[in-house]
């Protein structure tokens, strides 16, 4: 192996060597393996989403079965409100035990790409929290856990068969999507969700199947243990006029009004018990352990009075879907009542998801705006539909709104559904909404659901070189040795990847791992050259991360090769290569400087506190 001494540098952050002491590795091709560990992740996930529904399921019916019943035998049917409390106090015992019920979502994927803290994978510990917190009446929902148990089982696996860190990332996309397909039995909307929301449009190929395989066979398994049914009942959809289809625009508007003060009424709660904000100065001495009883409290005193706002509320959503009358005022007050219950639920410490609330507020919305239109418009003007039909569509738009995943969105509907019918609007009101509230949250304080990947500040890769993310070349190979020689050079190297080059030392293309695995099987003595991607994609340095980003996309690339600036692209010389950057580089790069930004915008909150204590 020649490796110019102008570009040789130490191995900064390999990829993980394949298990080859696994026997699996040695009867499948690489692509098998992979599809083989998916189906590893869904059917690991669907089984442990069935015992999770069947958990918290016993636990809701015995705790509002036989305590409910002996609460009212000691003190009336007002002592029902302690439940939520008393899940708020076993809650507390569990943060004691367990102060972090394992990684969220995105902390799954700092783990796969060598950027997050590592902590220890505690799903069990996570579904046993998320059952207890559903079963008393918390208000959130299950598809949250769901989606965080199958991301786990995602990285256990494939951790255990060491695997790299871009497959690490694809297999907890896979579990992910395994979550949503078992959890509403819906394995398209898994699979839109995890390209969508976990893993980018950058994944192709391999990928696809991947999750594909994931989803069908979690989606599979929950079907044999609970049921072939979707997670609840919707009426079919009634098409009354094309004329009615700008009406669902106006529902886009409102639901994104909804999903962003959702989000960021989360976040404010958050950044209060965090002690963060003026009213955090009184928050955020309550001790962690305290604060979902506080919660639960609540939570108990606002069901006395809307007792819908307990739970998941998927009874609810089927009553309004079924065409159940609510006053217009009783619609309001739940609407704000559920808001705020969630925010809080999901701020103090409860664990569960937030798709199933944002559900909930988006047919509690849909409603009301159907009562409205029916109001206003007589049907010899236009044919208004109903408002259950307006409450499906106000459904996926909530949610699209609140997770910035309208395809996840309009999948999930349309899968529950099974109605062509409802697709226009579906698009109209769920794209319009999810447009809006990414434009009207600000963009210091983007915030996602609790558990989902969150969206970093849009002007970070435009702001930042591609400098900042470079690595450089570990490997660097002759194109006349045969394919199975510069396999084992690649291996020696630790690298995924390496750049060919001629006698003369001109750059001529593009090595990786799997290409020369492939070429193992089939061609071992072929020359590299023959293997080797030719056509190289350039960036050049002081260009930002964001055009690195845009010329990854537009090839499905995991990496490009650094130039130094004003070189000419047509003919490379080694000396010109400056390094790599890669996908993993430029998320720690972008990783680094949002930390750098929280960090100057905390120093920045602690200059003006001693400020806002003294005014208050």
């Amino acid at each position: 192996m020649t490796t110019p001494p102008s570009v040789a540098a130490e191995i900064s952050n390999p990829p993980a060597a394949p298990h080859w002491s696994n026997p699996l590795v040695r009867l499948f091709s690489p692509e098998s393996y992979l599809l083989l560990l998916a189906a590893g992740v869904g059917l690991s996930t669907g089984a442990a989403i069935v015992g999770f529904h069947l958990l918290y399921e016993s636990l809701h019916q015995g705790v509002f079965g036989w305590l409910s019943s002996a609460l009212s035998a000691w003190g009336g049917y007002r002592t029902l409100a302690l439940i939520p409390l008393l899940g708020g106090l076993v809650m507390g015992g569990l943060i004691l035990i367990w102060p972090r019920f394992g990684p969220s979502m995105t902390g799954l994927i700092g783990l796969a790409r060598g950027t997050g803290a590592d902590e220890p994978l505690r799903t069990p510990q996570k579904l046993l929290a998320a059952s207890l917190s559903l079963a008393s009446g918390a208000s959130l929902g299950p598809e949250g856990p769901s989606v965080e148990s199958g991301g786990n089982l995602g990285l256990a696996i494939a951790r255990w068969a060491r695997m790299s860190r871009e497959r690490q990332l694809l297999l907890i996309g896979a579990g992910a999507a395994a979550g949503i397909a078992a959890g509403f039995n819906a394995p398209i909307a898994g699979v839109f969700f995890a390209f969508e929301v976990v893993l980018g449009t950058s994944f192709a190929g391999a990928a696809v199947s991947a999750v594909l395989i994931a989803a069908v066979l979690s989606a599979l398994v929950a079907q044999v243990g609970l049921g072939a049914q979707p997670a609840f009942s919707l009426p079919a959809y009634v098409v009354r006029s094309p004329l009615e289809l700008p009406l669902y625009l106006g529902l886009g508007v409102l639901a994104s009004l909804v999903s962003s003060s959702y989000m960021a009424l989360v976040q404010l709660l958050q950044q209060a018990f965090r002690g963060e904000t003026a009213i955090g100065s009184v928050l955020g001495q309550i001790p962690r352990s305290l604060r979902p009883a506080l919660a639960g409290l609540i939570v108990g005193l606002v069901s006395l009075q809307f007792p819908q706002v307990l739970g998941v509320g998927y009874e609810t959503i089927e009553g309004l879907l079924s065409g159940m009358s609510l006053t217009p005022l009783t619609m309001v007050l739940l609407l704000i009542g559920k808001l705020g219950l969630t925010a809080l639920c999901l701020a103090s410490g409860f664990v569960g998801g937030g798709f199933a609330p944002a559900m909930f507020l988006g047919a509690v919305l849909g409603s009301f705006y159907g009562w409205v239109l029916t109001a206003l418009f007589p049907t010899s003007w236009i044919p208004i539909a109903s408002p259950p039909a307006y409450a499906m569509v106000g459904m996926a738009a909530v949610l699209a709104g609140s997770v910035r995943a309208p395809l996840t969105a309009i999948l999930l509907l349309f899968e529950l559904t099974r109605d062509y019918r409802i697709v226009l609007p579906l698009m109209a009101a769920a794209g319009l909404s999810a447009w809006l509230a990414d434009r009207l949250r600000p963009k210091a304080t983007h915030s996602d659901l609790p558990g989902l990947p969150q969206k970093r500040q849009p002007d970070l890769p435009l702001r930042l070189p591609v400098e900042v993310a470079l690595r450089p070349v570990e490997c660097w190979l002759p194109s006349d040795i045969p394919a199975d020689q510069a396999l084992a050079q690649l291996i020696e190297a630790a690298s995924y990847h390496a750049l060919v080059h001629d006698r003369h030392d001109r750059v001529l293309g593009l090595v990786t791992l799997p290409d020369l695995q492939r070429s193992l099987s089939a061609t071992p003595t072929e020359p590299l050259l023959a293997i080797a991607s030719r056509e190289l994609i350039w960036v050049h340095c002081g260009e930002s991360l964001a055009e690195a980003i845009a010329r990854m996309d537009v090839r499905g690339l995991q990496q490009l090769p650094v130039l130094a600036g004003g070189t000419d692209e047509s003919s490379v010389a080694i000396t010109a290569v400056q390094g790599w950057v890669d996908r993993d580089s430029i998320q720690q790069a972008l990783n680094l400087a949002e930390a750098q930004d929280q960090l100057l915008a905390h120093q920045a909150r602690q200059l003006t506190a001693p400020v806002l204590t003294e005014k208050a």
